[in-house]
């Protein structure tokens, strides 16, 4: 499982003209899953993601937790987190999870992070996403379980 984390100052995503989900400051969560994830990697994610200290205190050191600043997330499923590369122009998506096992996983992912006191808005799954947002800092962040 590999997400990436953005913190922001506001995000949203639309799908057909309608928006899905948006938030005022706090991560923008773009999702990847493959095959071999289960309980185990999401469980070890949310924490992970709670528990991180990313937002600057009065010092402006990275001190505070998306808890303690009462952020928000909005969660994409990315499936080209999984992109391999390395032959060829064309990227091969072989190791993302299929759509029957990504799906289910993702959404226990964004249960997990509901149960740990966050407001978390989604995209779409499978859907075709404009996903908005303001980087704040930029700070952008690869995490992998």
């Amino acid at each position: 499982m590999k997400v990436l984390l953005q913190r922001c100052r506001n995000a949203s995503v639309t799908v057909d003209g309608q928006v899905t989900g948006k938030i005022d400051h706090g991560y923008v969560l773009l999702v990847g899953i493959t095959s071999t994830d289960s309980d185990k990697e999401i469980n070890y994610l949310a924490d992970k993601i709670a528990g991180l200290r990313l937002f600057e205190d009065e010092e402006g050191k990275m001190n505070h937790s998306i808890k303690e600043v009462e952020g928000s997330i909005l969660s994409v499923s990315q499936f080209t987190l999984y992109a391999d590369t390395r032959k060829g122009r064309r990227p091969s998506f072989t190791e993302a999870a299929r759509p029957e096992i990504a799906k289910p996983l993702w959404e226990l992912f964004n249960t997990k992070l509901r149960e740990k006191g966050f407001t978390v808005e989604t995209g779409v799954f499978g859907a075709m996403m404009d996903v908005t947002f303001t980087n704040d800092g930029p700070v952008t962040i690869m995490l992998e379980a």
